[in-house]
């Protein structure tokens, strides 16, 4: 259970460590294209992010497209875009294992024990996407708190606890969510030295964030959430 004592313990360290003045997002929350935000979110679990990036970068190499995007403050348009639609059919043209040995030059697994590829977890995670007519950027609100879309996800091998897909539209634009994950729940313990659950640890940080905006107005979840995870990596 979170209490006033916990986001006031938070609030407090997390101005005396982080500098909350100067923060941005990491370049991956600034992609060019929808595909990339389902590589980065189902590669980035469990392993160090370096090889993740990697993985996006070989792709992006691959077929010759651009990465981040130019303007950051503003969505690309959908003809900069690569869509979904697009994406699925580069996939089922060669086989998401082609992908992960030639094109991802990555063959990390869901799960050591009974895990699919993530290759493979990444076309599934799309297919679903095209299930609800969402292929670009412009289009995430239509899956915002749709729980239809999230069981779906969850079905996929790996994706059960459902953070990457929180982390997922983190990276298309969902200001107000952070990634529940090992390095942020570290962070937390240690300053309030009690475990949290992926839900109290989303609850905290976003109260955290309210009371922290009264000196730094920009400040949302997703940037807090950035800062904390840059901050446990250094």
């Amino acid at each position: 259970m979170i209490t006033e004592m916990d986001i006031i313990k938070v609030k407090e360290f997390c101005v005396s460590v982080l500098d909350i003045q100067n923060a941005k997002l990491n370049d991956e929350y600034f992609y060019q294209s929808f595909p990339l935000c389902v590589i980065d979110s189902v590669y980035s679990i469990g392993v160090r992010y370096q090889g993740t990036k990697y993985t996006v970068i070989r792709y992006c190499e691959h077929y010759g497209l651009q990465r981040i995007r130019s303007d950051r403050g503003t969505i690309p348009l959908t003809e900069n875009q690569e869509s979904i639609c697009q994406f699925i059919e580069k996939m089922e043209s060669v086989g998401s294992e082609f992908f992960a040995n030639r094109i991802f030059i990555n063959s990390q697994r869901t799960s050591t024990r009974n895990g699919i590829l993530k290759s493979e977890a990444v076309l599934q995670f799309a297919k679903i996407l095209q299930k609800y007519r969402v292929y670009y950027l412009q289009d995430v609100p239509k899956i915002i708190n749709n729980a239809a879309f999230e069981n779906d996800i969850r079905t996929i091998p790996g994706q059960g606890s459902g953070i990457s897909l929180k982390y997922f539209l983190m990276l298309s634009g969902a200001d107000d969510l952070i990634k529940p994950d090992r390095w942020i729940k570290e962070f937390i313990k240690d300053v309030i030295v009690k475990q949290v659950s992926d839900r109290e640890c989303q609850d905290l940080l976003s109260k955290t964030c309210e009371k922290i905006k009264t000196e730094y107005p920009n400040l949302t979840p997703r940037l807090l959430d950035n800062l904390i995870w840059n901050y446990k990596r250094n």
